[in-house]
């Protein structure tokens, strides 16, 4: 199995996305590969992804990288940071045009075998609930999981989403910002040295 075209190919989802407000076909977003340092487990790449076909091009992946403390050219670096999302195509909209979940039938099919292939990472960052509740086997929000980030640290960080949509939750939580993103910062610098 070529685990890279396979997945670049797969199309489970097509009925479900042909489905949905957006109407729209499978185009899977890989970018990983062995032997990186960082893994970012998001959720599922949005409509500017998955147009662009490159992780994280939209304003969410402009405040990641400014979390991280990295510039695009070692973000998109796939000998040193993986992308995995926990689904691996935009999910779609619904009729009131919020994002639907990723798909659970993507990692139930996809995410052993990428895990298997990335390899041991020595720093797993866990953006939004459904790859925190995967990776760390909690069943907490994401705000309390945020809020307990030294139980994971320093192998893994367990992140809010860095869209816009969240600015209300930064503003009510400023921990976040002064606790978590210079140990953040420190641990990427430290693991991409």
């Amino acid at each position: 199995m070529d685990l890279l075209n396979d997945l670049s190919a797969c199309a489970i989802c097509s009925d479900r996305f042909a489905a949905t407000h957006t109407a729209h076909r499978p185009r899977p977003v890989v970018w990983f590969r062995p032997g990186a340092r960082i893994l970012i487990a998001g959720q599922a790449p949005g409509a500017r992804v998955h147009e662009s076909g490159r992780p994280f091009t939209d304003p969410s992946g402009d405040r990641l990288r400014a979390w991280m403390g990295v510039d695009e050219a070692t973000f998109y670096d796939r000998s040193r940071i993986a992308i995995v999302p926990m689904a691996f195509c935009f999910p779609g909209y619904n009729a009131k045009g919020s994002d639907l979940p990723p798909p659970k039938i993507c990692a139930k099919t996809w995410r052993a075998d990428v895990m298997a292939h990335v390899g041991d990472v020595p720093l797993v960052l866990l953006i939004g609930g459904y790859a925190q509740s995967w990776h760390l086997g909690t069943r907490t929000n994401v705000t309390d999981t945020v809020t307990a980030w030294r139980d994971h640290a320093p192998r893994a960080y367990p992140l809010p989403h860095p869209s816009w949509r969240n600015t209300g939750w930064l503003k009510e939580n400023p921990w976040f910002e002064a606790e978590v993103l210079p140990s953040l910062r420190a641990r990427v610098q430290d693991v991409l040295a």
